[in-house]
């Protein structure tokens, strides 16, 4: 009887789970969609009994009852960086704050870079302070939430949850930390002192552990609601973004994700620290290494965002049209942000636009605009990668977004750089069940699990085209922000 790994991960808009054997081989997966709470503009939650431990609960007793064969070892991650308060006795008092798509904490940020000063907290916790941060929306909830502030004793993220339900532990890695900005000296690799007591008070802050350390093993009562025996080890586990890294091997220096999925998330390997403003920098999800990161705000969303628009079922008539609509959309330029955006502009309130339409533009053009508007985004991005000295040198493609090939290739022809594409799409939740491998000691290695089998190669004759494109979508931008912060304002 071979080792049996289970990894589960919670997502912005789905939770998956896949049970994994030591040699790879997938015995099943599982998925559960759920809802993104948008309360107000700006506003992003997840209740997570609701979402993150139902989820939870509901795939892993579908998992193991398709096996006779017990789990070895239990592997989580979820979306972060986020902010769930909870007691003493780890029960959430309101619904968690989720990342860099809430972007309630404006006015926090700007007092947090005054009183510590920007500079200061970039050097000392390897990030800027951005809508990612937690420090600002801790402030949030204190000046806005005085009763819950009040009743706060714990902080958690969505994989430090999970292992409180299974373990009772409280334990947070240490990549997930490095997150929380300014609480966190990415310098020492611990909670930064001074900062972490004067923004978090009265608050008990978790220890710190890596993503492939033992947080815990599994509670009885735990074990009677997901069905995973009880004295299971269970891992650290960090956010899905970085376990979604390691399930398609980036994790050498040089290797850079590009998660294509609601959002575009970027996230670049590197064996020194780095600081760049324009970037998140964290450590890294192992011992001795770092990571330059990038997320935008919408990518997919604005996808399926057309998709409903038109009527459109499925994506697959969509693309279709797309495929008849040239490169450069028959002059239509689109900018994704529909929901503000996050690096490198760390703009709230920017907004989307289409540029550029006449009666004669078709819903193919629209959508191929889309796909384009989003290629650029990961272009302007990985342009702030090389300024900051970590020029991407392997890509590797992954997510929902990878199906169909028309969106890579979009990608792949306007940064004219190919991109690697892996066996399994499965995606942060093989990730998560690598680490519960590594947790128990399991002598494996990812690129055996997950091998590179296709490669997305640019169309050379088209880089004159998406240059004079991108050219655009950034003079676009900076042409009309005054006007899409006059109508932000208004949208209440």
């Amino acid at each position: 009887m071979s080792a049996l790994f289970l990894g589960i991960d919670v997502g912005t808009s789905s939770t998956k789970g896949v049970l994994v054997r030591a040699d790879g081989e997938i015995v099943a997966t599982a998925t559960r969609a759920h809802e993104l709470d948008l309360p107000r503009p700006g506003w992003a939650e997840h209740d997570a009994d609701q979402i993150w431990w139902n989820d939870f609960s509901a795939i892993a007793r579908t998992l193991t009852a398709r096996t006779a064969e017990p789990v070895t070892a239990v592997g989580v991650s979820g979306i972060g960086p986020v902010l769930l308060p909870t007691d003493g006795r780890d029960r959430p008092l309101r619904p968690a704050i989720l990342y860099g798509i809430d972007t309630r904490a404006g006015q926090e940020i700007a007092e947090l870079d005054a009183e510590l000063g920007a500079d200061a907290i970039a050097e000392r916790a390897g990030a800027p302070l951005t809508s990612q941060a937690v420090g600002p929306k801790l402030r949030w909830l204190r000046r806005h939430e005085p009763e819950t502030w009040r009743r706060t004793r714990r902080v958690h993220m969505a994989n430090s949850y999970l292992v409180s339900r299974l373990t009772g532990a409280y334990v947070l890695d240490h990549h997930s930390a490095s997150q929380a900005v300014p609480l966190y000296d990415s310098r020492k690799q611990d909670w930064a002192d001074g900062w972490a007591t004067a923004i978090a008070e009265h608050i008990e802050l978790p220890r710190l552990a890596w993503p492939a350390e033992t947080a815990g093993l599994v509670t009885a009562a735990a074990a009677a609601e997901t069905g995973i025996p009880a004295g299971t080890p269970v891992t650290a586990g960090t956010i899905d973004a970085w376990t979604e890294a390691l399930s398609v091997g980036v994790r050498r220096p040089g290797d850079v994700m590009l998660m294509y999925g609601t959002t575009m998330f970027i996230i670049a390997t590197l064996d020194t620290r780095r600081v760049s403003p324009p970037l998140w920098g964290t450590v890294g999800t192992f011992p001795g290494t770092f990571s330059l990161a990038a997320g935008m705000a919408t990518s997919g969303a604005v996808a399926d965002w057309v998709r409903r628009l038109t009527g459109e079922p499925d994506f697959d008539g969509l693309a279709a049209a797309a495929r008849l609509s040239p490169p450069g959309a028959n002059g239509l330029l689109m900018l994704p942000y529909f929901a503000g955006e996050r690096s490198p502009l760390y703009d709230p309130d920017a907004r989307g636009l289409l540029a550029g339409l006449t009666l004669r533009h078709s819903r193919g053009d629209i959508y191929r605009a889309a796909l384009e508007a989003t290629a650029y985004g990961v272009r302007h991005n990985l342009e702030s990668f090389t300024e900051a000295g970590a020029p991407p040198r392997r890509l590797v493609a992954v997510g929902g977004g990878t199906t169909g090939g028309l969106w890579t290739q979009i990608v792949s022809d306007v940064l004219q750089q190919p991109q690697s594409l892996c066996a399994s799409s499965v995606g942060a939740s093989l990730g998560a069940a690598y680490l519960a491998a590594l947790t128990a000691g399991a002598d494996v290695d990812i690129d055996d699990w997950n091998p590179v089998v296709d490669a997305c190669e640019p169309d050379p004759a088209l880089a004159a085209t998406y240059d004079e494109g991108y050219a655009l979508y950034r003079r676009l931008y900076h042409d009309t922000a005054d006007v899409a912060h006059a109508l932000a304002a208004r949208q209440v």
